[in-house]
């Protein structure tokens, strides 16, 4: 059972992990950890020397001793200080250096995943999860273990200074001890619960909010502005109550460890002040005031522990939802060997097999052959699987059975890196980034200058389009393309795909939602980067695909018909239904 399941404070295994994080960093964490040991023992003295002012300045009543015991005291005081500058600026450096390796690691990780893991997973979590959670996991090191270790560290230097300066006063203080450790015991399995909650309040909020934003358009679209914000108050809601449970348990713990502490010190007094009236100590004042910093040490660390155990019980739960990610196996295996610098272009399918849900087939057994050179065309009715082919070629999703060869090699047994460098695609929705139009042109590859893409650009007939944008090449699109219309992130498209100058090309729909401008370019642009190599292109618009060398026809995951526009059109099948009814469409319309 897990440690999230049964509510234990503390999970030995995840924590052994993390601190296995700090490897790269070993000479910080012992600086660190000596900085901790030094603290406690600068303290300890710092409180017996306050003693040993009053004790000996009463007796021997000797000004130059006096002030050598003050200068003492107030040099172990400046060490303290010292070292708990040192202790507090590296953990955090710690801390932070951890969260920066985890984090790359982590986005590495989800760089090779597979799609279906994006397919079943929220957005506004994974976000969570690179961000906030990872922030939780610096906290482990800089507010959480070495505080805790430190602070446990001056607790038990103090409970035993108190027993070697007057075992009475100590048994006094550590009758109380049992009050305040059952209340943190308490106290800490009560906030792993919450803090759990809290994280997973965190995770739908972020979800909710990063979709509706991105969704902003469908909302105010169908006036669904109150209906969005009633199901925002309720998540909201969800979120205050989770943290009100983790300020409830503080409200409660706090005053009671501030209660214990006191008493403590109240019960150290009445018995000190008791032997001194009865003359069987002379050294009780000295040792009173020894006892005050002592109690502090001793109860004042307990509730800060409990505190700092906070931090340290989100960055667990935090650490545990990273470690998730990182332990998911999702990634399509790369196991291929062959490096090809050029690729041909033959493409056949074998008897593909293919379903996204487990025995939820989408492709019943698809075989055809594409030669170097064609330009093929896909079409067919939505969910037929026309765009599925195209995520099986690229192996965004891995095949159940049959087989898909590039030049009569298993895709398989390429380097993933090496297929897809042989494909370029362009979809119906077009992915730009907040960026220049040159970097989403180029992806930022170091290999294509600013000169070739301008010159391609002319090629294909786009750079008048872009040279009209304030800027031109260097216009800033902002985030997914939003300053340019649906036909110029087309175009913007169609160039990233021709200077990429691919062996297989592949336009998913296109032109399916452009002006007829855009598509004379677009119609151009295809006509030019088409030349010469493997072309696929999938398409609902039957007129734009009539000078395909051939053209698959697909119904409910099966090839029905393959041949030439002219050559279906004769038949008489489904592809002549297909078009006539296009056809008639168009002309009502």
């Amino acid at each position: 059972m897990s440690n999230d399941k049964t509510g234990n404070a503390f999970d030995f295994r995840l924590f052994k992990r993390l601190v296995a994080l700090t490897k790269p960093y070993r000479l910080t964490f012992w600086f660190v950890a000596i900085a901790a040991v030094l603290i406690s023992v600068f303290a300890i003295l710092t409180a017996v020397y306050a003693g040993d002012i009053v004790n000996k300045g009463i007796k021997t009543k000797d000004p130059s001793m006096l002030l050598q015991l003050t200068l003492m005291m107030f040099g172990f005081l400046l060490a303290e200080v010292i070292s708990q500058l040192g202790f507090n600026y590296y953990a955090n450096w710690l801390g932070e250096s951890v969260i920066k390796d985890v984090r790359i690691t982590l986005f590495k990780k989800m760089l090779g995943f597979k799609m279906k893991y994006f397919d079943l997973s929220s957005l506004g979590v994974l976000v969570t999860r690179a961000v906030a959670d990872m922030q939780r996991i610096g906290e482990i090191f800089s507010q959480g273990f070495f505080v805790i270790a430190a602070d446990m560290l001056k607790m038990l230097a103090a409970a035993g200074v108190m027993l070697w300066l007057n075992w009475r006063l100590a048994l006094i203080v550590f009758a109380l001890l049992p009050v305040i450790l059952y209340a943190t015991r308490l106290f800490q399995k009560a906030m792993k619960v919450a803090f759990k909650e809290v994280r997973a309040q965190v995770s739908n909020l972020n979800s909710f909010v990063q979709e509706r934003i991105t969704g902003m358009k469908i909302v105010q679209l169908f006036t669904r502005e109150e209906t969005e914000k009633e199901k925002f108050r309720v998540i909201n809601e969800k979120h205050q109550n989770a943290w009100l449970k983790t300020v409830w348990y503080n409200s409660i713990f706090f005053p009671i460890a501030e209660i214990v502490n006191a008493l403590a010190i109240g019960l150290v007094v009445w018995f000190g002040v008791l032997q001194s009236v009865n003359n069987i100590d002379e050294k009780y004042a000295g040792t009173i005031i020894t006892f005050f910093f002592l109690i502090n040490m001793l109860f004042r660390p307990l509730r800060q522990i409990a505190d700092k155990f906070n931090t340290l019980q989100m960055g667990m739960v935090a650490a545990n939802r990273v470690f998730d990610i990182l332990d998911t196996d999702s990634r399509i295996d790369d196991l291929g060997t062959v490096a090809k610098a050029e690729v041909k272009g033959n493409i056949t399918f074998a008897d593909v097999h293919f379903s996204y849900v487990e025995n939820e087939e989408v492709l019943h057994g698809i075989s055809f052959d594409v030669k170097a050179g064609e330009t093929v065309a896909i079409v067919g009715a939505t969910g037929a699987g026309k765009s599925t082919i195209i995520n099986l070629l690229n192996r965004f999703y891995e095949i159940d059975s049959g087989s898909i060869l590039v030049d009569d090699v298993n895709i398989n047994d390429y380097r993933l890196a090496t297929l897809r460098g042989q494909i370029a695609v362009v979809l119906q929705d077009v992915f730009l980034f907040a960026d220049t139009i040159a970097n989403n042109i180029s992806l930022k590859n170091q290999k294509i200058s600013l000169a070739e893409i301008e010159a391609a650009a002319k090629e294909i007939g786009v750079d008048e389009f872009i040279s009209s944008l304030p800027g031109g090449y260097h216009y800033n699109v902002k985030e997914r393309g939003t300053m340019l219309s649906s036909g110029q992130r087309q175009l913007i498209a169609f160039l990233r795909a021709y200077v990429s100058n691919p062996s297989i090309l592949v336009l998913d729909e296109a032109t399916s939602s452009v002006d007829t401008y855009s598509e004379q370019l677009i119609q151009r642009a295809t006509e030019k980067i088409t030349e010469g190599r493997t072309s696929i292109i999938i398409a609902h618009r039957l007129a734009t695909i009539k000078k395909a060398d051939k053209i698959l026809v697909m119904d409910a995951g099966l090839v029905v018909e393959t041949g030439t526009h002219q050559e279906l059109l004769a038949n008489g099948g489904y592809y002549r239904n297909l078009y006539e009814a296009q056809f008639l469409a168009d002309e009502v319309a």
